[in-house]
């Protein structure tokens, strides 16, 4: 059995993971001025993606989920 979090990304995949948490991570300062939900929301996405573009690991390919890069 693998060790939890271990890395299961390259580092095209984690690039784009980087990508996506800074546009989540800016999207979540313009949200909180619409509503406290949603830049809550859009932050801990924003935190989450960043977490797996800098541990190299993504969720949906630890559940056994194919994603493309």
């Amino acid at each position: 059995m693998k060790p939890i979090f271990s890395r299961n990304i390259d580092n095209k995949g984690r690039l784009m993971r980087g990508i996506v948490a800074l546009a989540l991570l800016i999207g979540a300062g313009f949200g909180f001025a619409l509503s406290i939900w949603l830049g809550a929301l859009l932050l801990a996405s924003g935190l989450f993606v960043g977490f797996e573009a800098l541990r190299g690991w993504c969720a949906l390919r630890a559940c056994g989920i194919r994603t493309k890069l």
